[in-house]
């Protein structure tokens, strides 16, 4: 099937889902919140900033604004950086409409309302069909053609489906869920074990505290994703464990990234400041630690991460935290 796909956010991510969707043969404009970054795109065909050496194929239209044609998409890819989607969404949201599928692919948990990124979609679109998409998927990889396997997910399995046939090609699988929340939570929490496991290399601690905190975060995210909804075994799949591999040793792993350079001793603003991309674990830290106290949850590696994050913890005091917690069966 051929559609018209708007695709919202010009960062990698982004970027490469409007690659992949143009060389599955649908029709597809790329969208930015930020005129010249989109003006540059038009001169260049290539994203520069977030995906450099990777050209635009010539078929992607590009648009910007409030203007855009967005009556004629078919369907909506949104990737927009969770905090920002509200702000960028709210405006936007009679143009956009409220009955074209929707396939949201942020991957953070929204500070201040605690609501997935789907739920803030949904809050704006209405009664849009929404599925969520996650799974070990670097931009970096997927728009070069490499073989990548993800998931998409919504508790109507034929708009999983249909999302499914849209976007496979040879070297992108899909799976389908019905566990929207569990794929969704998955790709959020994952980023806050992924700056934890930066922290790990930062400290210079070795691959068994590695493989050991990996192993627990994927138990700790399993425990807050069932307290919100999720099945557990979501977690143990693609949207869990996989992205969680990818994420805590590729080189393209952002939120890696942060852990590492915490690690070795830097302040977060001053990470921060040195990053073009968005680390979205960082602020998805401060959401999932304010859940787990609601929900009254064990949640330690969150705990310790963002002690050393905001509260100017030393990485080696959260690692003797978490060390000398009391001894339990497994």
């Amino acid at each position: 099937m051929t559609k018209r796909i708007f695709v919202m956010g010009t960062g990698g991510w982004g970027t490469a889902l409007a690659v992949l969707a143009a060389r599955g043969g649908h029709a597809v404009t790329l969208w930015g919140r930020r005129p010249e970054l989109v003006d540059e795109l038009r001169a260049s065909r290539v994203n520069a900033r977030y995906l450099p050496g990777v050209p635009l194929p010539a078929e992607i239209e590009l648009a910007s604004g409030r203007d855009a044609r967005f009556g004629q998409a078919e369907a909506f890819i949104i990737a927009i950086p969770t905090q920002h989607l509200r702000p960028v969404l709210t405006p936007l949201g009679e143009a956009i409409g409220k009955s074209k599928p929707v396939l949201s692919c942020s991957k953070g948990i929204e500070n201040g309302s605690l609501e997935r990124a789907s739920e803030v979609v949904r809050e704006i679109l209405g009664r849009a069909p929404v599925a969520v998409f996650s799974g070990p998927s670097h931009a970096e990889e997927v728009v070069r053609g490499l073989p990548a396997t993800v998931v998409a997910a919504s508790i109507d399995e034929s708009v999983a489906k249909w999302w499914q046939s849209a976007l496979t090609i040879e070297t992108f699988r899909i799976y389908t869920s019905n566990d929207p929340v569990g794929v969704e939570l998955g790709g959020a929490l994952k980023n806050v074990i992924a700056i934890a496991a930066g922290m790990c290399d930062g400290l210079k601690l070795g691959d068994n505290a590695k493989a050991a905190l990996l192993t627990r975060g994927v138990v700790e995210m399993a425990r807050i994703g069932v307290a919100l909804g999720a099945k557990r075994e979501t977690f143990f799949g693609l949207s869990g464990i996989g992205d969680l591999i990818t994420t805590c040793y590729s080189p393209h792993g952002r939120n890696l990234r942060v852990g590492r350079e915490v690690g070795a001793g830097k302040k977060l603003k001053q990470v921060l400041d040195g990053m073009v991309m968005v680390a979205e674990g960082v602020w998805t830290c401060r959401a999932a630690r304010e859940l787990a106290k609601e929900h009254r949850l064990e949640a330690p590696i969150t705990e310790e991460v963002y002690q050393v994050l905001y509260e100017d913890r030393e990485p080696t005091v959260g690692v003797r935290n978490l060390m000398t917690r009391v001894p339990k069966s497994e």
